[in-house]
């Protein structure tokens, strides 16, 4: 990360990195579980760095070039969703894993109706 990161994201960035490794090390021998930690993490940078785009875009008043971005951050956002909903689902009763589910459901298209439809 260059200069343009402030003091805070390196510090968040670095916690993340700090946590997953720790995950990472505890799950060792567990080939989903390290696969599940390495692509959240690479969802959750791709998000920020898509969420950057999207804010210098629009600083520079580029709306029309936004759409992409808004696509991206909404396609991320669902992914992590559905990654997070699957590990707390497949912990619960069958009813309770039926309202995660559904509540990741509403989220994503909540969040499509925001980006897109509104």
């Amino acid at each position: 990360m260059g200069a343009q990161y402030s003091a805070l994201t390196k510090l968040g960035f670095g916690a993340l990195a700090f946590n997953s490794a720790l995950a990472v090390y505890n799950s060792w021998g567990d080939a989903a579980s390290v696969a599940f930690v390495l692509l959240a993490d690479a969802a959750l940078l791709l998000l920020f760095i898509c969420l950057r785009e999207f804010e210098r875009a629009a600083g520079r008043g580029l709306r029309r070039d936004t759409g992409k971005i808004k696509a991206s951050v909404w396609a991320l956002t669902t992914l992590l969703t559905a990654m997070f909903a699957s590990k707390v689902a497949s912990l619960m009763t069958p009813a309770v894993a039926a309202l995660v589910w559904a509540m990741a459901v509403a989220t994503a298209a909540a969040g499509f109706w925001a980006f897109f439809l509104s």
